[in-house]
């Protein structure tokens, strides 16, 4: 099983990413939680424009990503995980685990750090909240964060299907994060003890600089318990709240070409 997983690794995240955009996509038609202040195909469009740009420039710019990292790890027998023996579930849990406390520690400096900040805030720009938003990141960050993803796996060298977990999960759970939807609130209390739910998340995307610089997680909520990061509920409420950054709340017909310049225009 975990060899089929290794040698069919693109079509499985693929067959993933498509499978949870579609679900994702009917839960937000047949339940919005919020409506929509802009055109979603529009928007559509665009976030998923840039989503494949990225795709394609990982591509042309890194011969190997993280699951071929991977698997050079193993051969060389290089990271933590190559060097102490456990029992392969064991290191599975641990490095999908591992791997998503880098995420949240780097979701944290990208917005820590004025220069990181002016990449990230594309992502934050968004004056709607749906899936789509969960696919929308400057090419440039994608390239910093991918150089970082390399960094782990040599480091911790987990084994390559933890790798494709990880990745799997990154995606899928960030776009159910990211959805226009909710859980009921007594179901959202006991998932978001295991995993970051929308109404987790979209406090994260309000204009309050205080409530954006919260709930940093994007799979497991752990992190933000942990380091006291952690905001239940918008203070105007899910209805009530502003999506979005309050320099760009115009700008509601943001083209790809406006998302991929925006780090480097002037306020």
């Amino acid at each position: 099983m975990l060899e089929y997983i290794a040698a069919n690794e693109p079509t499985i995240r693929l067959s993933f990413f498509i499978g949870t955009l579609v679900l994702i996509g009917l839960w937000e038609a047949v339940a919005p939680k919020r409506t929509p202040r802009a055109s979603k195909p529009w928007r559509w469009v665009n976030n998923f424009g840039v989503t494949f740009f990225n795709t394609f420039l990982l591509r042309v710019l890194f011969p190997v990503l993280a699951v071929g990292a991977a698997a050079t790890a193993a051969e060389k027998g290089w990271g933590l995980f190559n060097i102490i023996e456990l029992p392969l579930p064991v290191t599975i849990i641990l490095a999908v685990i591992l791997q998503d406390m880098v995420i949240y520690w780097q979701h944290v400096v990208f917005h820590k750090i004025p220069l990181l900040w002016q990449l990230h805030k594309m992502h934050h720009a968004d004056v709607d909240y749906d899936v789509s938003t969960g696919a929308r990141f400057h090419p440039v960050e994608i390239f910093l964060s991918m150089l970082v993803k390399l960094v782990v796996v040599f480091a911790l060298g987990p084994p390559v299907v933890a790798v494709i977990i990880f990745e799997i999960l990154l995606s899928s759970i960030a776009m159910f994060n990211h959805a226009n939807a909710g859980l009921p609130k007594a179901i959202d209390r006991v998932v978001r003890l295991f995993m970051v739910t929308p109404d987790m998340h979209r406090v994260h995307h309000s204009v309050i600089r205080a409530e954006h610089n919260n709930n940093f997680g994007f799979n497991l909520p752990w992190w933000d318990y942990m380091f006291r990061t952690y905001t239940a509920e918008p203070s105007e409420g899910h209805d009530g709240m502003t999506i979005g950054l309050h320099e760009y709340q115009k700008d509601k017909k943001q083209s790809i070409f406006w998302m991929l310049a925006l780090p480097f225009r002037r306020r």
